[in-house]
């Protein structure tokens, strides 16, 4: 016969101070691991965000990021002839060479510096990543030193409102628009005419780090890039815009992945100690109404099972809990350095419902750890000789 369920949870109300205990701990772990997933979550997800489907980004052959990267503008003009690139309503080619830097900024937090991304594009970016809207002021006029600055950075840095002067690379810069990218990592950046960049971070005039080509679709990518590993004339490595962004976040997420993994590991041997000490205090607690049902006809398997029920009830109602207790996370912003590029990247939680069903899974796989030993400890008491000493 089956132990009922009412028995169970009669007994962990009857036991509520030992119940929260195991409960809270488990909760605590269970919010720890679910907010490291969704950190690592949103830090990708940031970073995929900033490519598109349709875009190609061309590199010199080997260099792992833009930052590395080297292309000439013969190599540029050489693209723009390729089968598969996008032109305008005026037919000029939809190609922006890019320049890369960083350039340090004080929080408006702390005043300490931190490094952010300066992006030197063509004045056609917004036709080529054509997600990114000017939400205040304009768009920079080629050839000034102007600053067009993301979302995340203009709130996150001091200077970098809407009508600032800031002072970069020995001149004098005017922030005339704040543009909204997404969320994506464009939003953490600050954009300008990429000639007069190149000239701020003396390098040679006709070397840009990278070119972002927008397609006539995305299918057409394949004979772009044939047509491009065929050219004697041209040594560069182009990928997909979404692939490359999302190869950029594998270190960053793994990092914070192995971390979150190992400090979630450490919690959950202190849960299931603390679940363990439960279920055991349970087991000596009722040792006559152990040896009474068995007594009455109910076999050892029954006896496992309800205390595994009951530790699963607990593990459960901390897992929910833990779940609750992050659900306000989702959405908030914090930064971090993106080891890519050394530069400073605001990013979002992002807690969605399978990573909630995780640690739920999570939570009951410790109620399973911690619930098995004392059940079957329970189960395998002698009868007779528990009546006698109780």
């Amino acid at each position: 016969m089956a132990i009922p369920l009412i028995y169970n949870v009669r007994s962990v109300k009857a036991r509520w101070t030992s119940t929260i205990v195991a409960v809270l701990g488990i909760a605590g772990t269970v919010g720890v691991f679910v907010a490291m997933l969704s950190l690592a979550r949103g830090f990708k997800a940031t970073l995929v965000a900033s490519g598109s489907p349709g875009n190609v980004l061309a590199l010199r052959a080997g260099s792992p990021s833009e930052m590395m990267g080297g292309i000439t503008l013969d190599s540029v003009k050489l693209l723009q002839d390729k089968p598969g690139v996008a032109h305008d309503k005026n037919g000029a080619p939809l190609i922006t060479q890019e320049v890369v830097g960083v350039v340090p900024f004080p929080l408006i937090s702390t005043g300490t510096d931190a490094n952010v991304q300066v992006r030197g594009v063509s004045p056609n970016v917004l036709e080529i990543r054509d997600f990114v809207r000017i939400v205040q002021g304009r768009m920079f006029q080629p050839g000034l030193s102007e600053l067009v600055v993301g979302k995340n950075a203009s709130k996150t840095y001091a200077g970098l409102k809407l009508g600032d002067t800031v002072s970069m690379g020995g001149g004098n810069w005017k922030v005339v628009g704040i543009f909204d990218a997404r969320g994506s990592a464009f939003d953490s950046e600050v954009w300008c005419d990429s000639k007069i960049l190149n000239d701020v971070l003396k390098r040679p005039d006709n070397v840009f780090q990278s070119a972002t080509i927008h397609l006539t679709s995305p299918a057409a990518f394949d004979e772009f890039r044939d047509a491009v590993t065929k050219d004697p004339q041209l040594n560069l490595d182009v990928t997909r815009e979404v692939d490359y962004y999302a190869k950029q976040s594998t270190t960053m997420t793994t990092l914070i992945k192995v971390l979150g993994g190992l400090v979630a590991f450490i919690m959950a041997i202190g849960a299931v100690f603390g679940a363990l000490n439960t279920m055991y205090s349970a087991v000596a607690e009722r040792g006559r109404e152990i040896a009474t049902m068995r007594a009455v006809g109910f076999g050892g398997g029954s006896v496992v099972f309800s205390f595994l029920v009951e530790a699963l009830l607990i593990s459960f109602i901390g897992g929910v809990l833990g779940c609750l207790a992050v659900l306000p996370l989702n959405g908030l912003t914090t930064q971090t350095l993106n080891f890519q590029t050394f530069s400073s990247l605001a990013f979002a939680f992002k807690i969605t419902l399978d990573l909630l069903l995780a640690g739920v899974i999570f939570a009951l796989v410790m109620g399973v750890l911690g619930g098995l030993p004392p059940a079957i400890r329970a189960a395998s008491r002698p009868v007779a000789a528990t009546l006698r000493a109780l």
